[in-house]
């Protein structure tokens, strides 16, 4: 497998945290699973294979440009032959700013990136297609965004305002109370829901429970800390709301976790 990331240019860091490229290198057909990470993204399939997602026990294939909106539990994936991907992984809120769906609809849903997008977003698939240099890729890809950027300035204030609320409640790592942000910011706490659910998928609450989560899985890959540590360490209040916790974002427990986690676990997960 090659995975790689590419920071985006400077006028594009505020809105994409990061590109990345995917290659199996191999045909044969796995199965895994995706966690919450608290970011959406859009990801275009430039290779022979193809990925199938489980939604109550049925298969379905994803599109060509794939648009992943926010996962809030485990979601089975399953790649079918050689798959080649390039990605974009927005921050928590940033995707908003290319779009004027709201985000909340599309939860713990991959779907066609065409119905926030529109065509335009095919006809930027097939330039990627016929260009193998990453470097012109990610140029490409830039240009798209850039100019899609200019056409939504109308909401960027408010896009921007909940952006700030995300970074701090990255910084916080869970600890951050949902009604002192509302107080400091001096807004209600249901006008702050409202924002985030419009521009980001999900409650604050939801986003600060992923963001320990996430750090907590940085703590078990790096290892050398007992799960008592890890607990403390990511701001739960004892092991067994660290262990619960875990269980409803992975389905497994940490335990479990540290012996069977993929490659591809971390990589869509965006970590």
């Amino acid at each position: 497998m090659v995975f790689k990331e590419f920071a985006p240019g400077h006028r594009l860091k505020p809105f994409v945290k990061c590109f990345y490229f995917y290659e199996s290198q191999s045909a044969v057909d796995y199965d895994d699973t995706v966690y919450p990470s608290g970011t959406t993204e859009v990801v275009f399939n430039l290779g022979s294979g193809r990925w199938q997602t489980r939604r109550n026990d049925d298969l379905y294939t994803t599109p060509a440009v794939e648009l992943w909106g926010q996962i809030t539990k485990p979601l089975a994936i399953r790649s079918l032959g050689e798959n080649t991907m390039f990605g974009i992984r927005f921050y928590p809120h940033s995707m908003a700013y290319f779009s004027k769906e709201s985000l909340a609809d599309f939860n713990n849903w991959v779907i066609d990136a065409a119905q926030l997008f529109g065509p335009s977003i095919n006809s930027l698939q097939q330039q990627l297609y016929n260009t193998p240099a990453l470097h012109d890729r990610i140029a490409l890809t830039e240009a798209y965004l850039l100019a899609r950027l200019g056409a939504m300035d109308k909401k960027h204030d408010k896009i921007q305002f909940v952006g700030h609320v995300v970074s701090s409640l990255a910084q916080h790592t869970g600890n951050e109370r949902i009604t002192d942000l509302s107080s400091r910011n001096n807004i209600s706490s249901r006008y702050l829901s409202q924002l985030f659910a419009q521009y980001t998928g999900i409650q604050p609450k939801l986003l600060s429970k992923i963001n320990r989560f996430q750090y907590s899985l940085n703590l078990i890959n790096t290892g050398g800390q007992d799960l008592t540590s890890i607990a403390y360490d990511a701001g739960y209040f004892d092991q067994s709301h660290f262990i619960r916790e875990f269980k409803t974002f992975t389905g497994i427990t940490p335990n479990a976790f540290s012996t069977r986690a993929s490659a591809m676990n971390l990589v869509l997960a965006g970590s």
